[in-house]
């Protein structure tokens, strides 16, 4: 069920895209795709268009260098103490990048050819890190910052043919730079922006939204223009290419372009009903039309008060997650596909916001987020001018924070989706004397670029940062953690409302389950593992129990932003220390396979109002603990829920408001194990039976079971479909405990593209046709080849029955034109 909704999502989002496409327009951006080579290293004359390049390695951007590995425990290992997590004593830290190679320098080229009198500007979404661009042998650009978009004015530097031009970038990402794993290389999309004399810079219109209701809206539409153009007419069209209103504005000067508009009946974008529209300005010098630039927005209105956060009049609390910016085993390197599919998933749970943790976001995920109604907190920093990593941010912080947070904004503005600027996380600067100065600075850029939206910034550090000034210069407080301190705090801030900028950070691995059930802080195993009962956390953080409560009990906070929606490469707390070979992350509520863990459904319960929630927890295939005490945990969102083992009712369980550990889970905490059958019988207030679910102890394994995200793979040779794989009895019960090797085979209209299982000790290689099972389950990606054919898919395991599947051909175009 929960994947035919995630269907739907995923092709009325494709669909809804490809309505506001135009086959008409002037092609202004061409994507730089194919044809690049990349070479792992430093080599002399790289830049020289003179340079044969012919053993360099094709490659096809975005693309993570690093990603193929091999895992090691020796890449970038660092012994830190690490502060936010009240370390004062520095241990060595395996696997805090993901143990895989990112460090080191690395080049890519690629040629491209223009019309003569062409004005081309070279546009990167992020570059990772310390890109320096050449253009036909000259450097044109530096930009540290590998999570920023940045485009520089190639123009004067091309051949006067206009063919075969080089583009050069050079990157370096130095060791002990990030706290997680950043990935390398053009992991983002590159674009060549072609436009004429005159034309709309990159990032060039604001389109604002003064006056907001049901029945009118009112537009303004700034355009920056360069050159000369006497010209502008602005047009506003609805998602389905209707036009709403247009206005023609005659300029004899360069002053920004200018412009209103009155819309009746506005159709209001919101998480529930992402509405979006277009600005299309032409310009004009005379009859002669010289560019059209399009901008998409939504017509919303963000208010936030002493009394809590309200989107287009009605009041509502944050139901989000934050997210790392990698995408499990596909690396840092962006794919729309698979953003797509993160995103259904967080939407079939009820979530509504992403922070992007912590930084700048691509382009991609702000789009998506868009047309799928996400409402975002669009991340800066993760450090300041105070070092949390050696060779961190800090070390540009002084000379390149305006440009970045100008840019950051610039590129977002106009996004419905970005609802808050924050300007930082947990940075050290909060606890220092003069703290509050440095956020004032940042606040006040971010309101000079944009007056219309709120800052804010991640804190952890509650006392100093009240003391220093630090909290009453931002517009809205962040809380990480802290849930202790909401109500203090509320009484020393009069007026001002707490938001939840990070929560929980509750560690689990999916199917995993460990006795005796009780809540720890920071617990460890010999197997690394942590227990999917949902009771373990770290010690500066708490469970999801009382961020829940604080939402509930106090009008005056606005919500919460989960670590983590998904789990990520790197910090394997709480497995960091000397504790290889885990790699990746534990926090997630999905995990790095893009299966959901058991409190996937906890948060459903409390976040999907359009549709119920039953969930069992653990599996009931437990050989050796038979007359054991082995609890059970049911998350759903009924009234009540009564519990049968092997049809003995267990009981009635209801939600207890005086209890933090019942007032959101029903919970059998001292069933004994027998082999058979859990079954949860959830009734309405009135006492009626309104769903059930059962749980079988697994028999013997027999086959290999296929179940993919979608019916259809795109023939455009960019879409991605995951498929998740299973080890089922002959009932098709999932058998739990099993993680045998599988091996996979793609032919036809898709290729093998990665696999993973969300075991975070597994060092399987992501892109070899092969991984073990984790708990019964993994995850396999297939990749459009461009080919339309059906694809046909067989995954073997020994001792098995081959799991087998053809997928379609379906010839939707996703994507903007490439070279």
């Amino acid at each position: 069920m929960i994947m035919t909704r995630i269907l739907i999502l995923v092709l009325a989002c494709c669909l809804s895209a490809r309505s506001m496409a135009r086959d008409d327009r002037p092609v202004r951006e061409t994507r730089l795709l194919k044809e690049w080579k990349f070479y792992c290293g430093d080599p002399d004359g790289a830049a020289d268009p003179a340079r044969d390049d012919s053993d360099w390695q094709r490659v096809t951007v975005p693309h993570d260098w690093a990603i193929t590995g091999p895992f090691s425990p020796d890449e970038d290992l660092q012994r830190v103490a690490v502060a936010q997590n009240m370390e004062s004593a520095p241990t060595t830290k395996t696997g805090r990048t993901g143990g895989l190679p990112y460090t080191g320098t690395g080049w890519y080229r690629t040629r491209f050819d223009v019309t003569p009198g062409d004005h081309v500007t070279l546009l990167f979404d992020g570059a990772m890190s310390e890109a320096r661009v050449h253009v036909n042998g000259r450097e044109v650009c530096y930009w540290p910052n590998g999570y920023n978009a940045f485009h520089v004015d190639v123009t004067r530097l091309l051949n006067a043919n206009g063919k075969d031009n080089l583009v050069a970038v050079r990157l370096e990402n130095r060791p002990r730079s990030s706290r997680w794993y950043p990935g390398a290389g053009l992991y983002r999309e590159v674009r060549l922006v072609i436009t004429g004399k005159a034309r709309v810079p990159v990032w060039g219109t604001r389109v604002t939204t003064p006056l907001v209701s049901d029945s009118l809206a009112t537009l303004l539409v700034e355009t920056a223009i360069e050159g000369r153009a006497t010209r502008v007419i602005t047009s506003i069209h609805d998602r389905d290419g209707h036009l709403l209103a247009i206005d023609t504005l005659a300029r004899d000067n360069t002053a920004p372009a200018l412009q209103s508009f009155a819309i009746k009946t506005p159709g209001l974008w919101s998480p529930e009903s992402p509405r979006l529209h277009e600005a299309r300005s032409r310009l004009y010098a005379g009859d002669t039309l010289v560019d059209e630039h399009v901008t998409r927005f939504g017509i919303r209105e963000v208010k936030i008060d002493s009394s809590g956060f309200f989107l287009n009049g009605r009041q509502r609390k944050f139901r989000g997650v934050c997210n790392h910016h990698d995408l499990g085993p596909l690396g840092a390197a962006v794919n729309r596909a698979a953003i797509r599919h993160r995103l259904a998933l967080l939407k079939e749970m009820g979530c509504d916001a992403i922070r992007t943790a912590h930084n700048m976001p691509s382009e991609a995920l702000v789009d998506l987020c868009d047309e799928m109604g996400f409402m975002m907190i669009v991340e800066a920093f993760d450090e300041w001018d105070v070092a949390k990593c050696e060779n961190g941010y800090h070390r540009f912080f002084r000379e390149w924070a305006e440009r970045d947070l100008v840019n950051m904004i610039r590129h977002f503005r106009d996004h419905p989706s970005v609802v808050l600027w924050s300007i930082g996380n947990e940075v050290p600067t909060q606890a220092r004397p003069g703290g509050g100065e440095v956020a004032r600075y940042l606040r006040d850029i971010c309101h000079r670029e944009d007056p219309t939206r709120l800052v804010t910034c991640g804190i952890d550090q509650v006392d100093r940062a009240l003391a220093n000034g630090f909290a009453s210069a931002l517009d809205l407080v962040g809380f990480n953690y802290r849930t202790h301190r909401y109500v203090d705090t509320r009484e020393r801030l009069p007026g001002k409302v707490l938001l939840g900028s990070e929560t929980a950070s509750t560690v689990s691995s999916r199917g995993v389950y460990k006795f005796p059930v009780a809540k720890r802080a920071n617990a460890t195993y010999p197997d690394h593992q942590s227990s999917s009962y949902d009771v373990e956390y770290c010690h500066w953080s708490n469970l999801p129990d009382e961020d829940f409560a604080l939402a509930d009990d106090y009008s005056w906070t606005l919500g919460q932003f989960v670590w983590t929606g998904f789990d990520y490469l790197g910090e394997p707390t709480p497995y960091d220390v000397n504790a290889w070979p885990n790699h990746s992350s534990l926090f997630g509520i999905i995990d790095l396979a893009s299966l959901p863990k058991d409190r996937y459904w906890l948060y459903r319960a409390r976040w999907n109002e359009a549709s119920s929630t039953l969930h069992v927890l653990p599996h009931w295939t437990w050989p050796g603990r038979e007359g054991l005490v082995t609890p059970v945990f049911v998350y759903s969102s009924y009234p009540s829920v009564e519990l049968f083992v092997n049809g003995k009712s267990q009981g009635t369980r209801r939600p207890d408001s005086s209890s933090i550990d019942d007032r959101y889970r029903a919970r059998w905490m001292e069933v004994a194990y027998e082999p058979g059958e859990l079954r949860v019988v959830a009734r309405d207030a009135d006492g009626n039976v309104r769903e059930e679910r059962v749980t079988r102890t697994a028999g013997a394994p027999r086959r290999v079971e296929l179940i993919p995200a979608r019916e259809v793979i795109a023939g455009d040779g960019e879409d991605l479909l995951h498929v998740t794989v299973r080890v089922v009895d002959k009932e098709g019960n999932l058998c739990p405990l099993d993680n045998r090797l599988a091996s996979f085979r793609v032919t036809g209209g898709g290729r093998f593209r990665a696999s993973a299982n969300g075991d975070p000790t597994c060092l399987d290689p992501f892109h070899e046709p092969y991984m073990h099972f984790f708990n019964g389950q993994l995850t396999l990606i297939i990749q459009s080849t461009g080919l339309h054919r059906d694809t046909r898919v067989t995954v073997s395991a020994d001792g098995l029955a081959s799991g087998r599947l053809v997928i379609p051909r379906f010839s939707l175009p996703l994507n903007p034109q490439t070279n």
